[in-house]
């Protein structure tokens, strides 16, 4: 009997027996890159480490007639202590084709990550049909080397916030959580630019066309090449093929040493923005992978995981969301996922973000409708054993936000919103609508405050914006204190460095810094998954208030006040007052006044420096 594969603990249970033909799919990272070291007799692996296994099967190529994405599949089930987990794998054509380039071979590889100690088995199955990879119930068994064997797992080394030390990345309560080491977490880093894989140093990579319509940001007709991140690169870093792609990883250097943890990109843009980022052999053929391109990506998301990068994976936006299939979860659409979540969906910091803009607005083609978002939602909860979070991300105005979202409530498999908004002010109001309206439904979402408008400046340029105070107050600390589980930056689409064309992250140094010291705060000092918003209780305009009643209060307030005043009342506890910097982060500090009363509305002094500059304020409950 096919066991059960609790991967969120508090989220689903997976069950197995559904779907094997065309569900289960799962694992990647680069070809041996945590290869296994001998110890007795049998292979040694680490717990949440990427286990790749290669198996020599049927010698074929990416252009085939016998298409190998197509009429074959690759299923092995890892077992352990009387659980099994059925895995898809792929064809990786010589086993080394981010090194080699290669487009042949007879090497097809799967990707597994364990989650428990103890020792394993594996059994791989390499079948051949027509169309079998589209769930065909069965087909011709081929022969396979290495079709079974043995290995153990032995507790991880490593430390946060690599990935591997706190396991797979979930969703409870409307928060990231990693139910393995029982741990919260808040997202920050970056929305721009989305065509973050459109890089010069991946194969296969460039841009059909150069032009831009109005309202998207204007890409010229060169690559990313990130130079000015090539001095973060650091020796024992991973390169690409000869020695190259410094820039890129050390591009994902500089916003880990930033204290940032999450990046959002594309991985399907022909028709949209940028158009230079696909995975396949061409933008025309939707029926072949680049072996070689996939495996390079493979390198940079390891890497990403390794420095606790997020990987927020947008599969297509507003321009092409019926590309495949005319939006329906057909054949092509299939294909597409199913080679997505066999390749990466073993990384444990992974979300799926199922369409950036989706649905209807004037200015673009036709939207997908309802049931074709339920369906691409039922495929990734069928399909994808590690249960990665899935996400849609909205356009920014309600007129065409709250049609495509009203359908989607209770909706079972949808975690949450990547949350667009056009007006910075009320940023804050448009989380706790859908946060209060998906837990009415029964459903309640995570919401991430990924693009703020308008779409046009976004988040610019340290230089355009210094100390981008709106940014600070309005969207940063607003959403974060309202019950959002995190934000990425989104670089507009007429400044400079913008969405499509930005090259160094350094232009927004100081927006990290902020970032920075706002997730700085809520880790050290707020239980946040516990507390809900309470703005009613600071009787000031775009002044923010997150609580535990009677325990513990985050206030924020922006420049410009005088009277710092919090309403207390009903509340019969003391509390210590402590103020804490959003410009300049550091420790915990003291003002005029060190402890209030509960039982009604108090003045909390003044602040230690900056007076009527914005300053959060922590209200701990006094215990003695």
């Amino acid at each position: 009997m096919i066991g059960h594969y609790l991967t969120h603990g508090t989220r689903r249970l997976v069950h197995w027996t559904v779907m094997l033909s065309s569900a289960l799919l799962i694992g990647c990272s680069d070809p041996h890159q945590e290869s296994a070291t001998p110890q007795s007799d049998l292979p040694v692996y680490q717990q949440w480490h990427s286990i790749t296994l290669d198996f020599e099967g049927p010698d074929t190529s990416e252009q085939d007639e016998d298409n190998p994405f197509l009429n074959y599949r690759l299923m092995v089930t890892f077992t352990h202590d009387g659980q099994e987990y059925p895995i898809r794998g792929y064809y990786a054509a010589d086993g080394q084709a981010s090194e080699s380039d290669a487009d042949a071979g007879n090497i097809w590889q799967v990707k597994f990550r364990a989650p428990e100690i103890g020792q394993w088995q594996y059994h791989a199955r390499l079948e051949r049909g027509e169309k079998i990879a589209l769930g065909a119930s069965s087909g011709d068994s081929l022969p396979l080397s290495n079709a079974t064997g043995t290995f153990m797992v032995e507790t991880s080394d490593k430390r946060a916030p690599d990935f591997r030390a706190l396991g797979r990345l979930s969703v409870n309560n409307g928060y990231f959580y990693f139910p393995g080491t029982d741990q919260y977490w808040l997202k920050g880093g970056s929305n721009s630019p989305e065509n973050f894989l459109a890089y010069e140093g991946f194969d296969g990579t460039y841009r059909i066309a150069a032009s831009a319509r109005d309202g998207e940001a204007s890409a010229n007709s060169e690559l990313h090449q990130y130079e000015s991140h090539r001095q973060d690169w650091q020796p024992g870093d991973p390169t690409l093929r000869g020695g190259t792609g410094k820039s890129i990883f050390g591009a994902v250097n500089y916003l880990a040493d930033k204290g940032m943890n999450a990046i959002y990109f594309l991985t399907m843009n022909i028709e949209g923005d940028g158009k230079d980022v696909w995975p396949y052999t061409s933008p025309e053929d939707f029926a072949r992978f680049d072996v070689s391109k996939l495996a390079q990506w493979e390198q940079l998301f390891q890497h990403m995981q390794n420095k606790g990068i997020l990987i927020h994976l947008v599969t297509q936006e507003t321009e092409n969301e019926r590309l495949l299939d005319d939006g329906d979860v057909g054949p092509i659409r299939t294909l597409y996922y199913q080679e997505l979540i066999a390749r990466f969906g073993h990384h444990l910091g992974l979300i799926w973000n199922l369409g950036e803009e989706n649905g209807y607005a004037e200015w673009s083609p036709p939207a997908q409708n309802t049931e074709q978002r339920k369906a691409m939602i039922r495929f990734f909860e069928q399909a994808d054993p590690y249960q990665n979070p899935v996400l849609l991300h909205t356009h920014a105005e309600i007129g065409t936000r709250q049609p495509v979202l009203e359908p989607l409530l209770g909706v079972d498999g949808l975690d949450g919103l990547s949350l667009q908004a056009d007006d910075r002010e009320h940023a804050h109001q448009v989380v706790m609508k859908w946060k209060q309206r998906s837990e009415k439904a029964g459903q309640g979402w995570l919401i991430t405050m990924d693009e703020i408008g308008m779409w046009h400046t976004g988040a610019d340029t340290d230089d355009n914006d210094p100390g981008h105070p709106s940014l600070r107050g309005d969207v940063l600390w607003g959403t974060l204190l309202s019950g959002a589980a995190g934000v990425e930056w989104y670089f507009g689409a007429h400044v400079s460095h913008n969405d499509l064309t930005s090259e160094d992250w350094r232009q927004r140094d100081e927006l990290w810094s902020l970032t920075r010291h706002a997730m700085t705060f809520f880790q050290a000092y707020l239980p946040w998954w516990e507390m809900a918003p309470a703005h009613e209780l600071l009787a000031r305009e775009r002044a923010y208030c997150l609580a535990k009643r009677d325990e513990v209060y985050a206030l924020y307030f922006p420049s410009g006040t005088e009277q710092y005043q919090v309403d207390l009342r009903g509340l019969s506890s003391d509390f210590v007052v402590h103020w804490y910097n959003p410009v300049s982060g550091g420790d915990l500090s003291s003002g005029s006044v060190t402890n209030v009363p509960g039982g009604a509305v108090v003045e909390l002094g003044n602040p230690p420096s900056r007076a009527t500059e914005d300053w959060v304020v922590l209200l701990r409950r006094h215990e003695g």
